[in-house]
């Protein structure tokens, strides 16, 4: 038997048993004053949390999980008093214009992975920037940037690395600068994730939180609203960096890259690419739904034979199926009334700047520890449930995801450049937390301002 199997086995039906008897008990709703609904979704947010901070069972095992629970146990309770309730609600979140969106942003990452279109910038980049380190630090951290706005945040630090590294081991040891140049890229691709809706998880689980609740976010406004923040946190990012390990006066060995013309394929996936985010961003202008653009890629890469059945199969779709989960929860935890009940134990009184900083720290603290994801996926349903300002609250759960990177463990891409060998936990806390303070406060004070002028 095999570790999953194991975990899956020995850990999952106690923590289900544990679960399931403290509701049916009646344990739950007379220690909280929770009805028979809010109690069971109460158990299935717990369930789903435990499963998230632990990881016993794949993350989007744990989709499954909740969706299970949530139809069979849920549902059947929610039904003895909404007899209009619909098993449909629980079941769209998986098949939503929010995980359209994201599978074509996977198919065009995939694409211009495939044919080194993402090699071909970040050479193009060194080529420009020379062998000033200062220079090619801000290169290779805006262009890391750019990618991850558009790719996954791992697979473009992990595609950098390759570039980085032969850099980096022509530094003399005791230069510190080879840390700041390591440390540079996850940061950069962690900040590049905020910049689009389809940057990163968070970032879609926050669109159809807020799509449920009737408050629409074109993807044109989302990048309107969070490029601002993402530049600015770059240059910060990038002075930081420069203070605490200096290049002193070292002078940069590049490696060799390919500089080759663009074959006609490569020009035809920048086409497909290009057409498919202008017409993201016009989507409201042409009276076309995101998802429906989101099908361009996936018909024009699949169809035109740019991409194969292989390369199909390995689009991530467990990030699909967590997102997909997270927003299913959602449902259940509003269908049952448990947000409400919630929202009713915030003192009313309670300041909205104290709120936002409240919600903002919390999805910090909890995002040093455990996948972004999750965080949004327990986070942003309860904010959602707020009355005033859920588009800036949920905006400030969502970036606060993605700029909370003080340890190795806090985004995958973190863990890549730790996993280099070559730097230690304290020079990435040294320069993750600065960086996350700053971002916490910049996009509380910044954003409760600007974000209301978009309409959010």
């Amino acid at each position: 038997m095999n570790t999953l199997n194991k975990r899956f086995f020995f850990y999952l039906p106690p923590l289900l048993l544990v679960v399931f008897g403290l509701v049916e008990s009646g344990a739950l709703s007379g220690l909280m004053g929770l009805d028979r609904p809010q109690a069971i979704a109460f158990g299935v947010l717990v369930i789903a949390a435990v499963l998230w901070v632990t990881e016993w069972i794949p993350l989007y095992l744990t989709s499954f999980v909740i969706l299970a629970a949530q139809l069979a146990w849920l549902l059947p309770a929610i039904k003895t008093t909404v007899t209009s309730a619909d098993q449909a609600k629980y079941l769209s979140p998986f098949f939503s214009e929010v995980i359209l969106l994201f599978l074509g942003g996977f198919v065009l990452a995939e694409v211009l992975g495939k044919y080194s279109l993402d090699r071909k910038l970040a050479g193009e980049l060194l080529k420009r920037t020379g062998t000033n380190p200062a220079k090619a630090m801000a290169g290779l951290m805006f262009g890391s940037a750019f990618l991850s706005t558009w790719m996954s945040n791992t697979a473009t630090t992990a595609m950098m690395f390759a570039i980085v590294l032969p850099i980096v081991e022509k530094i003399p040891k005791e230069n510190p600068f080879s840390k700041a140049l390591l440390i540079s890229i996850p940061f950069a691709c962690n900040l590049g994730g905020i910049g689009s809706p389809i940057g990163t998880p968070p970032n879609a689980i926050a669109i159809g939180s807020l799509s449920q609740k009737g408050e629409v976010v074109s993807f044109g406004s989302w990048m309107l609203a969070t490029i601002p923040f993402m530049l600015v946190l770059l240059v910060l990012t990038w002075v930081l960096l420069l203070k605490l390990f200096p290049p002193k006066d070292l002078v940069l060995e590049l490696p060799k890259l390919d500089h080759k013309p663009l074959t006609k394929t490569q020009w035809g996936v920048f086409a497909l690419f290009g057409v498919t985010v202008t017409l993201w961003f016009l989507s409201d202008m042409l009276g076309l739904s995101i998802g429906l653009i989101s099908l361009i890629p996936l018909l024009v890469a699949y169809g035109s034979g740019m991409l194969k059945l292989n390369d199909f199969n390995q689009l991530p779709w467990d990030v699909l199926f967590m997102v997909g989960g997270g927003m299913c929860l959602g449902v259940g935890l509003s269908q049952s009334g448990l947000t409400s009940y919630v929202v009713s134990l915030i003192p009313t009184d309670a300041p909205f700047l104290v709120i936002l900083f409240a919600f903002g720290i919390l999805a910090a603290l909890m995002t040093t520890f455990m996948s972004n994801t999750a965080t949004a996926n327990l986070l942003i349903p309860l904010a959602v449930s707020l009355n005033t300002g859920v588009g800036i609250l949920v905006l400030v759960i969502a970036l606060n995801c993605s700029t909370s990177m003080s340890l190795p463990i806090s985004t995958p891409p973190n863990a890549i450049a730790f996993g280099s060998g070559r730097l230690e936990v304290k020079d990435m806390a040294k320069a993750g937390v600065g960086i996350s303070v700053v971002a916490l406060v910049l996009i509380v004070l910044v954003g409760m301002f600007y974000w209301p002028l978009l309409n959010i």
